[in-house]
Parts: structure tokens; C-alpha cells; sequence
């Protein structure tokens, strides 16, 4: 039978209309009996007036240093922020760098988060592992969840050694702790002016220019961020956070900056340290009954150094100071940028001047590369003298003698690392915020701590600690807002007791009390691990409230006082994972180790940024790298290096295509081996190391051969212990960071392998 297709349309139509009458007749059932959905959250807002906040942290800066705080440094910055808002004379960090900015960015304890330990000296207890616990949201990560757009600018040092590679995980990263925008470096240090930078997780090399600096860089990122998170989003607050390099080792700054303070510290170390003291009372950051506290046994005093010696210090000096005016400048750039766009009266601005005290690591001497002095090879005096011209400058490595160090923590006992005293511990804040902050210069006295400072900004928000982050419950903060004192000079302080701890050197802090306990790790002795009994630390106690500079010892006073304190801090340590104490770890306590028992690994190009830590460890013993090369007419550039300014070796082809191969030791010797022009096609490098017998730090002989054929060698007096850097990377087929071979005047930046091929790069130990 043949359809009639207008028929069967109608039908359909029929049926079709039909079921939507019924289904709009049963609609109103549906939604009777259904509970209603909540309206997707396709964007997250902040508070209504929720103010932008700017958190900048330089780096090993003593309380004296700033001008702001009576120091040599002018920072002219941070004077008109404390003008314009509130200097801070009791704030505490933990007395290093990877904790202070762990509890910073947590508002926890250190240990509490699993970073109780910088990074370098981690080990498998749990408080002191490296490894950041989920329990402990960043502040990062807590706005970003509540409308904020948040970016981290500088300084990281908080991922696990064996994790910060292009393999990842890449969890702890600042990316995966809630920044949107990480643009900075992941070690404890850097060179400043040919860093080992990542914009994300990717390794990049450094903005080319002749006049190029990492702090300006930074700022320089940081401005760019914040007007673009304005221009698409004008309503939506940020959060910055700005982690200077300055003014940590390597001292390097431009020398326009140097130049502005020669010959201003010929009065040496005693004498700079009473004329700090003395600024600190006529601008009353410290109280008019304050005392000076003494050098410590070790340290010496100025009058016992040669001519030669006082010369080298005040050269270095000059350039240690003239890095904190340069790091003040450029937060200053950002200071305007934020008021000429108008950003900067509902800003939150905070200022900490230091992540710990001023650092002793540069030794009882200084150096012109300190890396190679830490580790038991100093160069000669006369090498120091020779070099004076460099220091500062981009082929130097240098840090201050430790009594510079000490001498600007005034007038405070000791220097970074002693956690039991406050010349590791406190630090100078100022916090401005035009729009909350109505008494402009003031002076708060409340004690304070880095935990304080997330608790703070989330108040200043309106936004209420989480107890769930990403579906992990999280522990308590431990630290207090610190915005109650923003309107009264005289509010009691609501921060009552805090644990400290940093290598076995320990304090309690309680209602004004302070129990201290020194152990046995001097802080111009880097790399060492004593084994004193912690029952045989001599306990002191102070009464802060009448003792501000710590210097008045009243345990034989009041032996109970002392008693009920040593049993906080046992509380207290115990609760936030920092038992069993123990002194520096030199080796990583059975944490992971991408090298351990790798004797022979393989690398092809692309495989750059890798962590020293993660090839094959050669120190003390013979070594050998092998690599197979296509060679053309043009071909030039690095093979595989590691290291960079302070140390290190690189094998290359120069701009003759002559294979080279240099070794830098520190400044106790250079050795440049090279060989004649490789003709095109494949070749076959190989250089060897022959360790001289056993120990550590013994010399030996390298040989780069070429196509199984030796065509060079030279010696060396002796070899790292430890490490080249622990900032610098291994690469393969450029040089990131700072350059560890001799190359062309005119190479490009990272000297990239060009017009040929990389087979692989093999290094393998014997």
C-alpha cells in the first residue's frame, strides 16, 4: 500500500504536540517533589572590599641594616612606607629561610607543615622532610579559591630536592600551592645577574640585556602581572608575593650602587654595630633602656686584622650594603606603580625585612666565593686582594666576613640559624594599607610572628579560615592576626607563646618570658654536624619585657621560671612534629634521591635544569662523561655542563669548533683543556677524571679525549666535597643560568648547541 507522506507529517505532529502538552502538564509535579539545584558557581568573588594584598620578603637581612631601623642601608622605600603606615619592632621569623617561608605562607609552624629544616639539610623525620603537607593550605591557595588572583615573584626554596625537576611532580611547586603565576627560582640562592629562573615549571633563560638584574626582573614581572590581572579584571583583588634574592649570597649589584658607599665602613664592624645602636634610640625603634649586646667568643674583633684583611672587609661591605639600597629601590618602583594606578590606598601592603637574620655564612673572613670556602677550600689571601675589583660584580661569588653579619643584627645576640636568640629571629615589618591604617608612622610592640601574617591578610578580607581545602581537613592555624594592633599602639598582644627551632639551637616564648638554649653548631661553620648531648645545652632565660635586646641572663634568678619554660617547649615540640631534635643533617636522613646508586646514566638534548642532586654523584671519586656529536661546518655551543659562576665544568665546542673542556674550582684553580677543530660528522668526546685515591676532597687529573684519542689533560689540587652550587643545574646542549664554561664575547645567553647534533650525553662513575 503506498503512504501519503502529508498524512503521516500530520500524525507525527499530532503526537508530537501531544507529548509536549504533557510534558509541560507534568512539569509543575516534577518540581514539587525535586529539591531545587543550587545555581552553578561559574566565577568566585571576593568580599566586597576586600583589599589587594602586596607581601614582599627580602632575604638575610639583619634587624639594624635598614635605615628605617638605624642601619648603614638607605632605603628610602621602606622609610616612606613606615612613614605612611606602621613600623613593626617585635616580628619574628624562624631563623632561617625554607621554615620562615613555609609558616609565612601557611600561618602554621614550621615543622607542623613538614618544612622545619631548609631544604638543603632535610631528613625523613616528619617535621623536618621537606615535603609540605596538605593539611597546611597556603594562603595562595586559600584566596584563590575566594576570588583572588594570586602570583609569586622571586624566591621559592620550598619543594622537595627530589622534585624540583622537568620531571616533576610538580605539586609543591608554587604552582601547585596555589599561585596562578610563579615567575622566580626554586633554590636557596642565585646568581643575580645570570639566575637559574622558571616562568611556571619551565626552566627560561634571563631577559637578555647587558644591564640586566635579577631584583629589577622581578619587579619588573610583577608590575606587568598586576596591571594585567587590572586591565582584564579590574574588580578582582590580587595577591603578590614578592620574594627577593637580596640580600642573600651571592652579593651582587650594580656598581653605581657600590660606588655610593666607598670607603664608608673603614671604622670596621665594633664601631658600625655602637653607631647603629645609637640611630636605633634617637629614632626609637628600640627603647632608650635597651643594651648592646657583646661579640660573641669567635668572632674577632676589628682591631686584630691586618691593614690588607680591613681592606677586603670594607670592600665587601660597601657592596653587602649597597644590595640592600638596590633591593629597596626596586620595591620602591612597585610602591609607585601601585599609587600612580591608584591600587595602592586599598592595598594591604607588608614589608619584611628578612627572612631570618643577617647571615654569618660567609665566614670568619669573607670571600670572594663562599661556596668554595663552606666547603673547606678558601682561596689565599692574596687571591682576596687581587680580586677586590670583583667584588659585587657578576664573576664573583661573594659574602661578608660573619662579624658584618653580626654587627648588623644591633643590638641582638647572634645571627641566622640560632633560633635560640633574637639575632636570628627578629626581623624589622612594616605594614601599610592607606584605607584601614590611620596612625601614619606608628610604632607596634606587640610580638609577632610569620605565622601571624596569613591570619592577618584573611581578616583584612573578610574571609574566614577554611577547615576543609580541597577536600583535606587542615590543622589549626597557630598564628594571630596581627590586625588588632593596626589601631591601638597599646592593644595587649594576642600572640602568647612560640616554639623555635633550627638545628637543635632552641626557644620558648611565653607571656614575655623567653627560654633560650644554644647548641653547638657555630654559624660561620656551614657545613658541620656536631654530636653534643641536647641534655648538656646550657638553658637561659630572659624577661623581654624589661630586656629588649635579650642580654640580661636571669636563669640562676629564677631557676622555676626556667623549669616551666623548658616544659613548654617540650609541649610545644612535641605537638608541631619538631621531636626528636637533632643538630644539621649532612646527608638526607633515607629521603629520596633520584641518584642514589646511579653509576652510569644517559641524557639526550632537552634535558636541562636538572638539579645536581639528580645526576650521578661525583664528588670524591673518578667520574667519566661521554658524549656522541654530529659536527658540521657552523657547528658551535655547550654539550653538557653542570654548575655555573661559583663552580663547575662544561664541555663545548667554541667558535673554531675546537672541543673545550673547563673546570672551574672554586678560586683555588681554573682548567681549560681544548682540542683542535673537529672535523664534520660524527665524533666522540670523552673526558676523564682520575680521583686521587680515597677521602674527600682529593685532587686529580682530567683528560678530554677525542675519537678515542687523548688530546689534552691538566690537574686539579682538590675537588668539591659536597657540591658545585646549590642553585646551579646540569644541562644539556645550553647552560642555563650562570655560565660554567669560557665562552665566545659574542655567545648568546645559555651558548646553545647550533648547526649540529647531540646523540647523547652519558656520565658515568668509576
Amino acid at each position: 500500500m503506498k503512504r501519503n507522506p502529508v498524512r503521516n507529517a500530520a500524525v507525527w505532529l499530532t503526537l508530537a504536540a501531544s507529548a509536549g502538552a504533557m510534558a509541560i502538564g507534568a512539569a509543575p509535579a516534577v518540581a514539587q517533589n525535586a529539591p531545587a539545584q543550587p545555581p552553578v558557581e561559574y566565577q568566585r568573588h571576593a568580599p566586597k572590599g576586600a583589599p589587594n594584598v602586596v607581601l614582599v620578603m627580602l632575604d638575610d637581612v639583619g634587624f639594624g641594616a635598614a635605615s628605617t631601623f638605624g642601619g648603614p642601608a638607605l632605603t628610602p622605600t621602606l622609610d616612606q612606607l613606615a612613614r605612611e603606615g606602621l613600623r613593626y619592632n617585635r616580628f619574628h621569623t624562624t631563623a632561617i629561610c625554607s621554615p620562615t617561608r613555609a609558616s609565612l605562607l601557611t600561618g602554621r609552624n614550621p615543622h607542623a607543615t613538614g618544612i622545619g629544616s631548609v631544604m638543603n639539610s632535610a631528613d625523613a623525620r616528619p617535621g623536618y622532610s621537606g615535603f609540605h603537607a596538605k593539611d597546611t593550605a597556603t594562603i595562595a591557595e586559600i584566596l584563590r579559591q575566594n576570588g583572588y588572583s594570586t602570583g609569586a615573584f622571586g624566591k621559592w626554596h620550598q619543594t622537595p630536592d627530589w622534585e624540583v625537576s622537568q620531571s616533576g611532580p610538580f605539586d609543591r611547586w608554587p604552582t601547585g600551592e596555589g599561585f596562578e603565576k610563579f615567575y622566580g627560582f626554586q633554590g636557596g640562592e642565585t646568581d643575580q645577574f645570570e639566575p637559574t629562573l622558571y616562568d611556571g615549571t619551565t626552566p627560561i633563560m634571563r631577559p637578555a640585556g647587558d644591564d640586566y638584574h635579577l631584583t629589577d626582573d622581578l619587579v619588573n614581572q610583577s608590575i606587568k602581572w598586576v596591571r594585567a590581572q587590572k586591565s582584564v579584571t579590574p574588580d578582582k583583588p590580587f595577591f603578590l608575593y614578592l620574594a627577593t634574592g637580596g640580600i642573600h649570597a651571592p652579593i651582587q649589584v650594580p656598581k653605581a650602587y657600590i660606588d655610593r658607599y666607598r670607603g664608608q665602613f673603614s671604622q670596621g664592624w665594633d664601631k658600625m654595630r655602637e653607631e647603629i645602636f645609637a640611630r636605633q634610640k634617637r629614632l626609637g625603634v628600640i627603647p632608650r633602656d635597651t643594651k648592646l649586646t657583646p661579640r660573641p667568643d669567635g668572632l674577632p674583633a676589628w682591631d686584630s686584622l691586618t691593614p690588607e684583611q680591613k681592606t677586603f672587609a670594607s670592600r665587601q661591605m660597601e657592596a653587602y650594603v649597597a644590595f640592600l639600597a638596590h633591593t629597596d629601590d626596586q620595591i620602591g618602583r612597585l610602591v609607585k606603580d601601585l599609587k600612580d594606578s591608584g591600587q595602592f590606598d586599598n592595598t594591604l601592603f607588608v614589608y619584611i625585612v628578612g627572612d631570618n637574620g643577617a647571615s654569618a655564612e660567609g665566614g670568619l673572613g669573607g670571600s670572594l666565593n663562599y661556596m668554595g670556602a663552606i666547603q673547606g677550600l678558601p682561596e689565599p689571601e692574596q687571591v682576596k686582594l687581587a680580586g677586590m675589583d670583583r667584588i659585587g660584580g657578576a664573576d664573583a661569588y661573594a659574602h661578608v666576613n660573619s662579624a658584618w653579619a653580626w654587627a648588623t643584627n644591633a643590638p641582638f645576640q647572634w645571627t641566622k640559624t640560632i633560633a635560640s636568640h633574637l639575632g636570628g629571629t627578629r626581623n624589622p615589618m612594616v605594614v601599610t594599607w592607606p584605607k584601614r591604617i590611620a596612625d601614619k608612622g606608628g610604632l607596634r610592640s606587640q610580638f609577632g610572628h610569620v605565622n601571624d601574617i596569613a591570619p592577618t591578610i584573611l581578616e583584612a578580607a573578610g574571609i574566614a579560615v577554611p577547615k576543609v581545602v580541597n577536600g583535606i581537613a587542615q590543622k589549626p592555624m597557630n598564628g594571630t592576626s596581627l590586625m588588632y594592633s593596626f589601631g591601638d599602639p597599646k592593644a595587649p598582644e594576642r600572640h602568647t607563646t612560640q616554639y623555635f627551632e633550627v638545628f637543635g639551637n632552641r626557644a620558648i616564648y611565653h607571656d614575655g618570658w623567653m627560654a633560650s638554649a644554644f647548641h653547638d653548631r657555630l654559624p660561620w661553620n656551614v657545613i658541620s654536624s656536631g654530636n653534643k648531648p641536647f641534655d648538656q645545652d646550657k638553658w637561659e632565660l630572659y624577661d623581654l619585657r624589661k630586656d629588649f635586646s635579650q642580654a640580661t641572663d636571669l636563669a640562676a634568678t629564677y631557676p622555676a621560671k626556667l623549669e616551666e619554660l623548658k616544659a613548654l617547649f617540650l609541649k610545644e615540640a612535641e605537638a608541631n612534629n619538631v621531636l626528636p631534635l637533632k643538630g644539621q643533617q649532612l646527608d638526607n636522613g633515607g629521603l629520596p634521591d633520584l641518584a642514589r646508586g646511579v653509576t652510569r646514566a644517559t641524557y639526550h638534548e632537552g634535558a636541562i635544569s636538572v638539579p645536581e642532586k639528580a645526576v650521578p654523584h661525583m664528588m670524591n671519586r673518578s667520574w667519566s662523561l661521554l658524549s656522541d656529536i654530529g659536527v658540521k661546518d657552523g657547528t658551535r655551543g655547550v654539550i653538557a655542563t653542570i654548575g655555573g659562576t661559583a663552580a663547575g665544568w662544561s664541555l663545548y665546542l667554541d667558535a673554531e669548533r675546537r672541543p673545550r673542556f673547563t673546570y672551574r674550582l672554586f678560586e683555588v684553580k681554573t682548567v681549560d683543556l681544548k682540542g683542535a677543530p673537529l672535523a664534520p660528522g660524527a665524533n666522540t668526546l670523552r673526558v676523564d677524571f682520575d680521583y686521587d685515591g680515597k677521602g674527600y676532597a682529593k685532587g686529580g687529573k682530567l683528560t678530554l679525549s677525542v675519537n678515542g684519542q687523548p688530546v689534552a689533560s691538566d690537574t686539579l689540587p682538590a675537588s668539591p666535597p659536597s657540591m658545585f652550587s646549590i642553585n646551579e643545574t646540569f644541562d644539556v646542549g645550553t647552560d642555563t643560568g650562570s655560565a660554567a664554561g669560557k665562552y665566545p664575547v659574542d655567545a648568546p645567553l645559555g651558548y646553545a648547541f647550533e648547526q649540529g647534533k647531540i646523540d647523547q650525553v652519558t656520565i658515568e662513575l668509576r
